[in-house]
């Protein structure tokens, strides 16, 4: 599944943020995404930096995968993962946009507030 672009609609942009936000929810999964932010690597190799088994790696690169923020090539029998640029943009994207209504908010609040002590 593709990340969502501020083209696409709200549903489908909620959709890719929570299947963004769901895998990042595990520890494993963020380690293997920063393990590829090294590089793209085999599943073997993401494997033998793990302290879980390769079938288990294999399944947390699926979802990472379902939820656009890795993706993979073909190398002969291997299968190479990588980072993938959209989906963790998106994610970075709604961070943004979070804090900066969150700024806002906050700066609007303290441009309103009396100084105690005045």
């Amino acid at each position: 599944m593709a990340a969502a672009t501020a083209a696409d609609g709200p549903d489908e942009e909620s959709a890719a943020e929570a299947l963004g936000f769901e895998a990042l929810g595990d520890a494993n999964r963020r380690q293997i995404l920063r393990i590829l932010s090294g590089g793209a690597k085999p599943v073997q190799e993401i494997a033998d930096a793990m302290t879980i088994s390769r079938p288990a790696v294999s399944r947390h690169l699926r979802l990472l995968k379902d939820a656009g923020l890795v993706a993979e090539q073909a190398s002969g029998t291997r299968r190479i993962y990588y980072l993938q640029e959209r989906g963790m943009d998106a994610v970075r994207e709604y961070l943004e946009r979070l804090w900066g209504e969150a700024d806002g908010r906050f700066r609007l609040l303290a441009e309103n507030t009396e100084d105690p002590a005045t």
